[in-house]
């Protein structure tokens, strides 16, 4: 059974599941006002990594992600490049996807948008004002988490001492330095939807409790997204839900951050890169890899020598699958995958599960550097195998060999046939010469670019 770190409950526990068979998870997607940066890719990266090995696994996953097409930075944005928001928010979605699908991420099975369920806001807004949790102001509505017994949960905090800790804002018609906005009452020029509170548009707390409510019921089982989501915001969707008698998310998972020169990677501080950027001057595999070798729930460093090691990492798996390509077929070796299981069943522990993968590289190799075809193709099927369950592509054909070279292969294999180890020798540092890897298979010499 999978078990992993709830942060409610600040503990490791099973990821106990609403319908036999059926993951329903929900993460909270961008807000699409500029391009994504490396620690928008993590964390897509850590709930890609967690759909995958639960499908691999056998289990159904009903994944939605939003989109936040309207928001405070998405006006801005539009008011300084004379633009409406609507067409900030088209652009910076498509550059999102297009990032997702760079690294590998799975489009989510539903991607609601925030314009699309206003009206549903309004709605839940409403019950919360009838509820009396809720009050208006002159610049909008907001919500008082005074009347939810347990807020702070996922801040692991009181109350109280997050009255102590909030910072103090100009606005004096707020009840509490806590209390939050639903809605905010447009300014002349904004977007704007109608409500029983003048025109406005919802608050970001309250979109996802609507949307992830909507589309996976009451009572999914996991909330998920970056650490810095936890408080405030995923507690805010949590009082809202609370506050409006609803059963919300079962489980609650969180993420670590990315750090350059252990400071956290944000839009905000400036120091982000942009995931595109870093896509196109490396291999989009290495970033995976990394955050594979790198705990969820820790930060990981991602600099230029982090990179480097998990491409250089990445070519010795593609080498193990070019070489093994041509292999017999094989059942995957059984105690690779029970160990890989269980790593990945403790708390996603993907470093640890990563040293299993890596192992059976060496241990494949070693096996056909002996010629045990046997053991060798039973460490490739096992490598294919956990590759798969975490999402993690395989090159396993070279690039384009010319004509030339691939002569030079084979006279080289038949210099091995003769045992002519002088001119195979010979043939091998011509074949490097011109700028290519030489591999031994046991199908032959193997010639791939550099």
């Amino acid at each position: 059974m999978l078990r992993l770190f709830d942060t409610a409950e600040g503990r490791v526990v099973p990821l106990e599941l609403r319908d036999d068979g059926v993951v329903s998870m929900y993460v909270c997607g961008p807000t699409v006002y500029g391009p994504p940066h490396l620690g928008h890719g993590r964390f897509s990266l850590v709930f890609d990594v967690l759909r995958r090995y639960l499908e691999w696994s056998g289990l159904e996953v009903r994944y939605v992600s939003n989109i936040t097409d309207i928001d405070d930075k998405i006006i801005q944005r539009a008011n300084e490049e004379g633009r409406s928001a609507q067409e900030v928010a088209e652009q910076y979605e498509q550059v999102w996807y297009q990032a997702m699908d760079a690294i590998g991420v799975k489009r989510p099975t539903a991607d609601p948008h925030a314009t699309g369920y206003v009206e549903r806001m309004v709605e839940l807004i409403a019950e919360l004002m009838d509820r009396g949790v809720a009050y208006e102001t002159s610049d909008g509505v907001y919500f008082d988490p005074s009347g939810v017994p347990d807020y702070g949960l996922l801040a692991r905090q009181s109350i109280d001492s997050l009255r102590v800790g909030a910072r103090v804002e100009a606005n004096e018609e707020k009840r509490s330095p806590i209390d939050f906005a639903l809605w905010k009452k447009a300014k002349p020029g904004e977007p704007a939807w109608p409500s029983p509170w003048g025109p406005g548009r919802p608050g970001w707390h309250t979109e996802c409790v609507v949307m992830s409510l909507d589309l996976l019921g009451e009572g999914f089982d996991l909330h998920g997204g970056g650490q810095d989501l936890a408080f405030p915001h995923h507690e805010n969707e949590r009082a809202q839900a609370v506050a409006a008698g609803r059963t919300f998310a079962h489980h609650w998972m969180h993420n670590g951050f990315v750090e350059v020169g252990g400071e956290k990677m944000s839009k905000s501080l400036g120091n982000f890169t942009n995931l595109l950027d870093l896509v196109e001057s490396t291999d989009p595999r290495s970033y995976r890899l990394l955050v594979l070798q790198s705990h969820y729930r820790s930060p990981v460093e991602v600099n230029k020598a982090t990179i480097d090691a998990a491409t250089s990492a990445l070519e010795r798996l593609d080498a193990f699958a070019r070489r093994t390509a041509d292999l017999p077929p094989a059942a995957p070796d059984v105690e690779a995958l029970d160990a890989f299981r269980r790593h990945m069943d403790d708390d996603l522990d993907t470093p640890a599960a990563m040293d299993v993968l890596f192992s059976l590289v060496r241990r494949g190799n070693q096996a056909l550097d002996v010629g045990d075809v046997h053991a060798a193709a039973a460490a490739a099927a096992a490598v294919r195998e956990i590759c798969r369950a975490v999402g993690l592509e395989l090159h396993e054909t070279a690039g384009e060999v010319p004509p030339e070279v691939l002569e030079l292969a084979r006279q080289r294999d038949d210099a091995r046939a003769r045992k002519d180890w002088a001119s195979a020798d010979a043939l091998r540092d011509q074949i490097q010469a011109r700028g290519f890897v030489v591999e031994d298979t046991p199908a032959g010499t193997q010639v791939r670019p550099v």
